[in-house]
């Protein structure tokens, strides 16, 4: 029984784990599933929790250790949302846990307290238990708190719903006072699953008649929203419907109204479950889910309602009830263990902030901030909130010695009213000296004060407070600081408080926090990093960082298809293996399957832009740290490269910017883009990449995502080509087809191609570039008709009438040449001694063959020798068909049919021919997608089967009509000569749009044909058996009633015995109609008439209209863009016109012939043309890069100048500006306000005084002696209050002790005293002053005689301390101490000086090397253990030669009024070559760790007092501290 029970047990707690971990489960399953013959023993059973796959009974094996399990899920991190379970599976498992972990108080026994039936703890008899109740003649013990109150497991939690409309449950569970923190943080994060906060925010402050100006509780709650958003924070709270409580509420209440981003504002209300109003509505033993509260605020009394927008309640029980406070403790403990967390992840070296608001608040707040304090956590002070928070404002800015017990008198007066009343002496003295030391530990306090511009938003005082007390940390207080501006996606409070002028930063100080910025996506933050010294290439020097960018990639689409390769590269390597080296192992990725993904993406034609890994070139990751899930799908891997490619050169920008857009981040990817070095290939291989995913994705959004993404990139790469096209056009062009190393080796052309970037490839400079190529050597600027004339008379040529483009190059050069001579002979310089490049001296005017080339070579001539030549054909084609086709072939057909064989070849050779290199299929791809191609296939495959048919005598004339079929192909196929032309050329693109518009509305126009033509055949003609007459009645005569020609058979008026036949024995005669005894027609002629207008309503005047409209529409929509759509198309027209062949067909098959010797028999290598792809120089391609940044740069700033003169834009700032205006009127009115209250304040008590005055005077004059009396006792004041005396001692002090006025003495239970600033010095009468007594058992042996006694002889020179006695020291009075500074150089050139530092493993920190001493002559004996006998007889010897550096009064913490500490600081300094320094060195060595040398520096983490005597060591040496 007790074994099933503990299984039970066992199972309630695995479901916890469980509910964690099942997302990592389904992971693995969805893994397995590519592995369907693995799947049951990598994990055979995906739904038990971890804890139960072990045996649990014969004929069950289970493969998977516990240990194993926990292991491989232990290192996932991600928890993908996407895995739901049922809402009874998670309420019991959560019960379970929660009956298992959290717990609350009741009292157990019952006594009646001075009320009727309502017991001591201060709930009534009925709701105590059955055994609490005593017989009414029991005499046991009286209650007591500790013993009759005991922990059983809760009875309210789940669900609490306030009845509000819209408004969503909350979460609540009542705890114990006792409960652990760590209990109560699993409950927020794994019960609750809340994600742990970047920071957290405790809210304290006033809860009954709380109130704030209108203006400071919209810049509170506006605040503590804007930090809690930005943040990821958690705000915690009383929780109640009260004070600044309910504050908090509205503001997370405001927020959840009017944001509309997603995710909530976690506000977290920790209040006392006793002092609850209608708390019975939470109870239930089994949770609620949900609890109905309501919220009665009248009827509530002295107890509180919960507040309803409050996201959490944490219900803290005490077994009592009534009892305000209960929670402080418990809440201080939660906060605590919170701040001990790390912030973000476990790798971070920052623990999770933790900062204290604020406003108004009694002495109760006073307490809280002071121990918060105390503890480290910095306090936000917001002025003009009321009571203790204005307190703490007014002192805050004035030294502590003026903060009197006077000054918090009269403040506290000021601004508690009739509350200051009730406060005894005893209070303001205790809290005068906890505001004292509040205002003294400055870096944790932080005044919001409202009239001050530069510091009047909540959410930077709170984020500046936080700073401010991280740079009391120590050396690295900067790197906390950047961390916690990072995770809390602040770049505002970055650059005003981190990255100032003052600071000089290394970038590898900073690649962390560049890391975290990218992988966190904060892109303000990249930006800010690298202004502030990050340099990419240092950061991405190493390609582990790369590979680790990639292996933090958000789960999406890009990480997917890597997942997929990796797995089908691991697969294809090497055999299946076991289960758990699967599960438990992680598959490598390696840059090399990015490179081949975005190959993929971008195009095969491409060379990889990573090179292969080898063994000592590998940076990997492991696939199961990704958040990502895999499809069912697996892609094939990659086909290995063909042939080797040189490694492709490392640009960092392009590694990120890359990274970047595979995962459609647009911020992060902008700046990347602004460090490419080849920004233009940049953007359109972007382009490329992004439309490629979009068409390959399946999340339609994110499609369409990826798109607009596609054309933002698209236009930055128009807007610096127009750039450059603008400032260069020779060197634009040469970016267009540079073969760019950064981007596979090919060329922006063609990216811009691949990418169907139409509006890229429309630019006025691509055009330029495709006429300069059309024209080959040709001018631009010469006329067609000269063209065609020369292609016939080309002697022409050579007078002249013709252009060249060098002739163009040559005139330029010497019109240069002559401006540089004129300029020469005006200023006496020698400018074209500059030029190296004499490109004028080498270029020479075409000779008489070249130019001849150079004509007949030109793509331009070659199109127009081919229109003549197609020409010709077609009309050898129709002369054939019409004239002269005999059974034998004539010579002219003979001539069709080799005319026929060149086409064919030129056809072959169009769809082998791949300069780019895209390979076989890919250019079969592109040659089948374009109409003309497929019209060129059909024409040849009809001519073929025509050609065969003719051949046999019996299908001799259907040959012929094939032929002639294929002529009307042929004449289509002529169209493609006006895809040239600027005028027609898009008139054809829009043909081919109506085409597709035709083709839908003929569908629609079929269905009333063929309904009216079967309908009207039907009741006409009876059984007529003749297929084709059917066809003909049912959809032709139909069809041509739609153009006017209607039958004669469906009226009686036009019907015609002879025009049919009757039996349907005529086969070209139609079938007569049904006749009755007159021979007449017998069908209904009202009927067929009818149903002819209804057909041609709809099919003549509906459809027909349609049709015009549809055209009219697609006119419209094609019209704006058939422009750019025609200078698309126009380039592959050209780059087939280039390649082509000069001759004309038929001649060009000697063309073909050639081509074929030379690249099959000869087996030499293709011309390579440099008009679409060159291979720039190293030196020419630098600085065309150069150039192209330099363009990049213009095109930003002028980008950013429209934006900022755009009227959005102009709006925007005139609405801030307004805003801004708006606020200082009200501030000042505040101000001004403010003042005149004050002033009128200040004049009515001097209203007051002088009436008192003239009083005082007209009664002196009545009775003189009693009026002196009475004038001399009016302005005296308390000798212990007396200014006058502090002021005094004032001036004679620097100041006074203040460890050892700590309000907690060290090592005990006993508190101190209060002894403020003022009354300290002894001389000052403090007649309340009632000091603890103290003396430690274990502090040692004291003074001879009675210590008690002895006491009052002996005095503490530096003042009160709170305490009498002896304390912790080992005597009365002083108590003599000895700090030794062994000092050295760390080299001869004395670049450093060094200490001896003792680590101290308890606090942390490191310490000097003493202990107590009898004479100040000896060094202590503790040091004989720390450094050994030998070495500590060495220095001994060396103590004469010491130098003193202190000597007197220490500020112990330990100190009392009677024993105190007096310390002497001894430096020795150690001769680099002396025997004592080899022996010293030797014992550090040996030390493991327990002694340092440190560097004298301020930086140093050392004791405060200990750190003044480094600071004079570091004088003495003349050294900066």
């Amino acid at each position: 029984m007790d074994s099933l029970q503990q299984k039970r047990l066992q199972l309630s707690r695995a479901v916890s784990r469980f509910k964690r971990v099942s997302s990592d489960i389904t992971d693995a399953l969805l893994i397995a599933s590519q592995h369907p013959q693995h799947r049951l023993q990598r994990l055979r059973c995906p739904v038990r929790p971890p804890a139960l796959i072990h045996p649990v009974g014969p004929g069950v094996g289970w493969e998977m250790e516990e240990a194993e399990v926990e292991s491989w899920l232990e290192r996932s991190t991600s928890r993908p949302e996407h895995l739901s379970f049922s809402p009874s599976f998670q309420r019991c498992a959560y019960s379970t846990w929660i009956r298992e972990n959290i717990h609350k108080k009741e009292c157990c026994f019952f006594e009646k307290d001075v009320r009727a039936d309502v017991c001591k703890c201060g709930y009534s008899k009925t709701d105590h238990v059955g055994d609490a109740i005593k017989p009414e003649d029991f005499t046991g013990d009286s209650w007591d708190r500790h013993r009759h109150i005991r922990e059983v497991p809760t009875d309210a939690f789940g669900d609490i719903s306030f009845g509000c409309l819209g408004q969503k449950t909350r979460k609540y569970a009542r705890v114990s006072t006792d409960t652990s923190p760590e209990i109560l943080y699993r409950l927020l994060t794994d019960q609750w699953n809340l994600s742990p906060p970047n920071l957290l925010i405790s809210v304290t402050g006033g809860a009954k008649n709380f109130y704030l100006k209108a203006r400071l509780k919209n810049m509170f709650r506006r605040g503590l929203i804007k930090v809690a958003q930005t943040t990821g924070a958690w705000i915690i709270t009383g929780g109640t419907h009260t004070g600044v409580m309910k504050h908090v509420g509205q503001a997370v209440r405001d927020y959840a109204l009017s944001s509309s981003m997603q995710g909530q504002i976690v506000a977290i209300g920790v209040a006392t479950w006793g002092i609850i109003h209608n708390r019975e509505d939470l109870v239930d033993p089994e949770g609620c889910f949900p609890a109905h509260y309501w919220m009665d605020e009248k009827g509530q009394g002295r107890l509180s309602c919960l507040d309803n927008n409050h996201t959490h309640f944490l219900l803290v029980d005490d077994g009592t009830q009534g009892r305000y406070g209960v929670e402080i403790e418990l809440r201080s403990r939660l906060e605590k263990y919170i701040s001990g967390k790390r912030l973000g992840n476990r790798e971070s070296d920052v623990n999770i902030p933790v900062v204290c608001v604020v406003l108004d608040g009694g002495p109760g707040t006073l307490n809280t901030i002071y121990n918060a304090m105390l503890n480290g956590t910095p306090c936000v002070i917001l002025e003009s909130s009321g009571r203790i928070a204005d307190v703490i404002a007014q002192v805050a800015g004035l030294p502590v010695r003026r903060v009197t017990i006077a000054l918090i008198h009269q403040l506290m007066k000021k601004f508690f009213g009739q509350e200051y009343e009730r406060f005894p002496d005893r209070s303001i003295i205790e809290w005068t000296k906890k505001i004292q030391d509040i205002i003294r530990m400055s870096h944790l306090l932080t005044v919001l004060r409202v009239s001050e511009d530069h510091h009047g938003d909540v959410d930077v005082a709170i984020l500046h407070a936080l700073l401010k007390a991280s740079r009391s940390l120590g050396i690295d207080c900067w790197k906390r600081q950047l961390e916690l501006a990072i995770a809390w996606n602040r770049v505002d409070i970055a650059e005003t408080e981190i990255f100032t002028e003052e600071s000089q930063w290394k970038s590898n100080d900073l690649h962390w926090a560049m890391f975290s910025s990218l992988v966190g996506n904060k892109p303000e933050f990249v930006s800010l990093l690298l202004e502030n010294g990050v340099n990419l290439r240092d950061f991405l020097q190493e390609e582990e960082t790369l590979c680790e960018l990639y292996r933090k990639l958000p789960g999406g689409f890009f990480l997917r298809k890597i997942a997929k390769r990796v797995h089908s590269s691991c697969r294809s390597r090497r055999p299946a293996i076991g289960v758990r080296a699967q599960a438990l192992s992680g598959e490598m990725i390696r840059m090399n399957h990015v490179s081949d993904e975005v190959r993929h993406l971008m195009g095969s034609f491409t060379q990889p832009i990573y090179p292969r890994s080898t063994p000592a070139n590998q940076y990997s990751m492991s696939i199961e740290d990704s958040s990502m899930s895999l499809s069912k799908s697996q892609a094939g891997s990659h086909d290995a490269l063909r042939d080797e490619k040189p490694e492709a050169p490392r640009d960092v920008g392009r590694d990120l910017f890359l990274w970047a857009v595979v995962q459609n981040n647009k911020e992060v990817a902008e700046i990347a883009w602004e460090q490419c070095r080849d920004c233009m290939s940049a953007a359109l291989a972007a382009s490329k990449i992004l439309k490629k995913m979009a068409e390959e994705g399946s999340d339609a959004d994110e499609g369409e995502e990826m798109k607009d993404l596609a054309k933002h990139y698209e236009k930055h790469a128009i807007g610096v080509f127009s750039e450059c096209h603008n400032n260069d056009g020779e060197r634009a062009q040469k970016l267009l087809v540079r073969a760019s190393p950064f981007w596979g080796r090919t060329t922006c052309l063609r990216l811009a191609l691949e990418a169907d970037d139409k509006s890229f490839v429309a630019q006025s400079g691509v055009q330029a570039l495709l006429t300069q190529i059309w024209c080959g050597e040709l001018s631009v600027d010469n006329p067609v008709w000269r063209v065609l004339i020369c292609m016939v008379f080309f002697p022409l040529i050579y007078s002249g009438f013709l252009v060249f483009r060098r002739d163009e190059v040559i005139q330029r050069e010497t019109e240069k040449n002559e401006e540089l001579k004129t300029v020469e002979k005006v200023t006496g310089s020698t400018l074209r001694t500059n030029d190296p490049t004499g490109r004028a001296k080498r270029l020479k005017p075409l000779g008489s063959w070249s130019r001849l080339v150079c004509l007949y070579g030109s793509p331009q001539v070659k199109f127009y020798w081919s229109i003549v030549s197609y020409f010709a054909f077609l009309l050898l084609f129709a002369v054939v068909l019409m004239v002269d086709f005999q059974v034998m072939p004539s010579p002219l057909e003979v001539l069709l049919y080799v005319w026929l064989i060149s086409l064919v070849c030129e056809e072959v050779r169009q769809l082998f021919h791949d300069p780019d290199g895209f390979g076989f299929h890919k250019k079969a791809r592109m040659y089948i997608k374009d109409m003309w191609n497929i019209l060129d296939v059909l024409s040849i495959v009809l001519f073929i089967i025509g050609l065969a048919f003719r051949l046999t005598a019996v299908l001799f004339y259907a040959g012929k009509i094939i032929l002639c079929i294929d002529f009307v192909v042929f004449c289509l196929r002529l169209m493609a000569i006006f895809t040239i032309s600027r005028t027609l050329g898009p008139k054809i693109i829009i043909v081919r749009r109506m085409m597709m518009d035709m083709f839908f509305f003929m569908f629609l126009l079929s269905i009333w044909v063929v309904a009216y033509g079967v309908a009207k055949q039907g009741i006409l003609i009876h059984n007529d058996s003749r297929l084709d007459w059917i066809l003909r009645g049912a959809v032709y005569e139909p069809y041509l009633i739609i153009f006017g020609e209607f039958s004669t058979n469906i009226d009686y008026a036009a019907f015609d015995m002879d025009s049919c036949t009757m039996n349907g024995t005529d086969p070209l005669k139609p079938k007569c109609p049904v006749l009755n005894e007159n021979q007449r027609p017998a069908f209904p002629e009202w009927l067929t008439i009818i149903m002819l207008c209804v057909y041609l309503l709809f099919a003549n005047i509906l459809l027909l209209n349609l049709l015009i409209a549809i055209f009219n529409f697609t006119f419209e929509e094609v019209q704006e863009n058939t422009d750019r759509i025609w200078k698309f198309q126009r380039y592959e027209l050209i780059k087939e016109y280039h390649s082509r062949p000069a001759a004309p067909p038929p001649f060009i098959i000697f063309s073909h012939l050639y081509l074929f010797i030379r690249s099959v028999v000869l087996c030499r290598p293709p011309v390579v043309c440099k008009e679409f792809r060159n291979e720039l120089l190293e030196t020419e391609e630098e600085e065309l890069l150069s150039w192209e940044a330099l363009m990049k740069d213009r095109y930003l700033l002028s980008t950013r100048q429209e934006q900022s003169q755009s009227v959005e834009r102009r709006i925007l700032d005139t609405s801030q500006k307004v805003n801004t205006i708006m606020e200082r009127l009200e501030r000042e009115e505040e101000v001004t306000s403010g003042a005149v209250i004050k002033q009128m304040a200040r004049l009515e008590e001097q209203v007051a005084q002088s009436a008192r005055a003239l009083q005082l005077i007209i009664d002196s004059l009545k009775s003189r002696g009693f009026a002196v009396k009475e004038a001399q006792s009016l302005p005296s004041a308390a000798p212990d209050e007396s200014p006058n005396t502090y002021v005094s001692l004032s001036e004679k002090e620097d100041g006074f002790h203040v460890n050892a006025r700590q309000f907690h003495y060290p090592g005990s239970k006993i508190t101190r005293f209060p002894v403020p600033e003022e009354k300290v010095p002894w001389e000052v009468s403090f007649s309340s002053y009632i000091p603890t007594y103290y003396t430690s058992e274990d502090a040692g042996e004291h003074v001879d005689g009675s210590e008690s006694e002895a006491v009052d002889t002996y005095r503490n020179p530096g003042g009160r301390t709170g305490v009498r006695g002896r304390g912790a020291l080992s005597r009365l009075g002083p108590n003599l101490t000895t700090d030794v500074f062994l000092t050295r150089w760390r080299d001869s050139e004395r670049s450093m000086l060094e200490y001896l530092a003792v680590w101290d493993e308890h606090q942390g920190i490191l310490s000097l090397p003493g202990g107590p001493v009898q004479s100040a002559d000896r060094l202590p004996e503790t040091l004989m253990s720390t450094m050994g006998k030998k070495l500590y007889e060495k220095i001994s010897e060396k103590v004469p030669e010491g130098i003193k550096v202190f000597e007197g009064y220490v500020d112990d913490c330990r100190n009392t009024d009677n024993a105190w500490v007096e310390t002497t600081v001894l430096n020795i300094h150690l001769d680099r070559a002396s025997q004592v320094t080899i022996d010293t060195n030797n014992t550090v060595v040996h030390s493991h760790g327990s002694l340092q040398w440190q560097e004298v520096s301020g930086r140093t983490r050392i004791d405060s007092n200990q750190r003044d005597f480094l600071r004079l060591v570091a004088e003495l040496h003349n050294r900066k501290f």
